[in-house]
């Protein structure tokens, strides 16, 4: 059985890296410079939209303890 040119080789079992090379290449038409960027780009996007994402957190954390130490002060210490 003989692959397709745009699939790996059947002797070949990729690992999850590599078949996600292969989408890539096979998106580009076979360019590999344009499916490497494409690649990136889109690794540099996911770290752009994890990081949003821990900054988010670490807000609504930082805003649950300001919220927290409020709510528990004691009534007599407000005299």
């Amino acid at each position: 059985m003989r692959p397709q040119p745009y699939e790996p080789p059947v002797e070949i079992r990729s690992t999850e890296a590599e078949a996600i090379a292969w989408a890539y290449r096979l998106v580009a038409c076979g360019d590999g410079w344009a499916a490497l960027v494409r690649a990136i780009e889109d690794a540099l996007s996911d770290l752009a939209e994890a990081e949003r994402r821990t900054e988010q957190r670490d807000r609504l954390i930082s805003y649950g303890y300001v919220r927290a130490g409020v709510a528990a002060a004691p009534a007599s210490d407000a005299a």
